[in-house]
């Protein structure tokens, strides 16, 4: 991912895409913590394109610590 790419924001469909999940499973991991909060704009609900891909990138490294 790019500078550029870090700096979007992404919807919770982008979310879930990025993620292999659906929009459900983002939305719980918002309320339990496990994902990072989203970023409000007016009307709209977004997460930082770098935040989702952080949280990946941990999930990797928790992975193969294990």
């Amino acid at each position: 991912m790019t500078k550029k790419d870090s700096d979007r924001l992404v919807s919770v469909r982008d979310a879930a895409a990025a993620l292999g999940c659906s929009v459900a499973t983002v939305w719980r991991g918002v309320a339990s913590g496990t994902l990072p909060q989203p970023i409000r704009i007016g009307g709209m609900t977004r997460w930082s394109a770098s935040e989702i891909a952080a949280f990946i990138e941990s999930a990797k490294a928790n992975r193969e610590a294990a």
